[in-house]
C-alpha cells in the first residue's frame, strides 16, 4: 500500500497525529512510524505510564518530529475531556486521531469475572468512543479528518476464551462502522485495522517464537499507508494475520 509521501496540499501541512495507547507496543511503533515518514508532524502521544511515553516521545523527536506527551486514562471520561483541552492548546486541530489504546484479558465466557467484562470495555471500547467524541467534531467543522480504531481478528471471529475482548473488540468494530456511515459525507475518513497476533511486551514470557507474531512495525507501516492514500479513497476495514494464521 505504499504511496509516496503526502505533499502538505494534499496532507495538511504539519499535521497532527494524536496516538492513543502510546507508550509501548503496537502504539510505539506507530509514533515512531509517522515521526520518521510524516514530514513536519506533529506527534500528541497519550497513554497512562508517563515514564514509558517519554522514552518513546525522545525517540520520536529523533527522528524529527514535533512531539508533546499527554499521560491520560483513556476510558475515564473527565480525564479524557482534560487531555482533549491540553491537546487543542498546544497543537489546535488533530488532522489524524489514532485510537490504539487496548487492554487484554484472556477467560472462558464461564470464567469471566463481571469486572473483567467491564474493564475490557472500558480499556478497548468505552476509550476510543471517548477519544473520538473530543476530536471528531473539529474535524467536522474543518470538513477534514482521519480517525483510526484499533480492533482485532478478535472483532471477525470468534475465539474460544475471550469472551469479554471478543465482545469488546466486536464493539470496536460496529462503532467504527457506525461512525464510517455517518462521518463519510463530512469529510472525515474511518478506518477499523484489526491485526491478529502482533508482538508486543504482552507477548514475553508465554513461549510463542517472535518470528510466528506479526512485528508491531509492519502494523504501523499500514495505518501509515492508509493515511496517505487521496482523500477520494478510504480504507474502511483491513484484516492483518501472521503468515501462519491465527494462534
Amino acid at each position: 500500500m505504499s504511496n509516496p509521501r503526502p505533499s502538505a496540499k494534499s496532507a495538511g501541512k504539519n499535521p497532527v497525529i494524536l496516538i492513543t495507547g502510546a507508550s509501548q507496543g503496537i502504539g510505539a511503533a506507530i509514533a515512531k512510524t509517522f515521526a520518521r515518514e510524516v514530514r513536519g508532524g506533529r506527534l500528541a502521544l497519550v497513554a497512562r505510564n508517563e515514564k514509558n511515553l517519554r522514552a518513546v516521545a525522545r525517540a520520536c523527536e529523533k527522528l524529527g518530529a514535533s512531539v508533546a506527551v499527554f499521560p491520560c486514562d483513556v476510558a475515564d471520561a473527565a480525564a479524557v475531556a482534560t487531555m482533549a483541552g491540553a491537546v487543542r492548546k498546544e497543537f489546535g486541530v488533530v488532522d489524524v486521531l489514532i485510537n490504539n489504546a487496548g487492554h487484554f484479558f484472556g477467560a472462558p465466557f464461564l470464567k469471566t469475572p463481571v469486572e473483567k467484562f467491564d474493564e475490557m470495555f472500558a480499556a478497548n471500547l468505552r476509550s476510543a468512543f471517548l477519544v473520538s467524541r473530543a476530536f471528531a467534531p473539529a474535524m467536522v467543522r474543518r470538513g477534514r479528518g482521519d480517525i483510526f480504531l484499533m480492533g482485532s481478528v478478535a472483532s471477525i471471529k470468534a475465539l474460544p476464551g475471550m469472551a469479554a475482548y471478543g465482545a469488546a473488540k466486536h464493539g470496536v468494530l460496529g462503532l467504527a462502522r457506525v461512525m464510517r456511515e455517518e462521518l463519510k459525507m463530512k469529510g472525515v475518513r474511518v478506518t477499523a485495522v484489526l491485526p491478529g497476533a502482533t508482538w508486543s511486551p504482552s507477548w514475553a514470557g508465554r513461549g510463542v517464537p517472535a518470528e510466528r507474531l506479526m512485528p508491531a512495525e509492519d502494523v504501523a507501516r499500514a495505518f501509515l499507508d492508509i493515511y496517505r492514500l487521496s482523500r477520494r479513497t478510504v480504507v474502511e476495514e483491513i484484516v492483518l494475520r501472521p503468515q501462519l494464521g491465527d494462534l
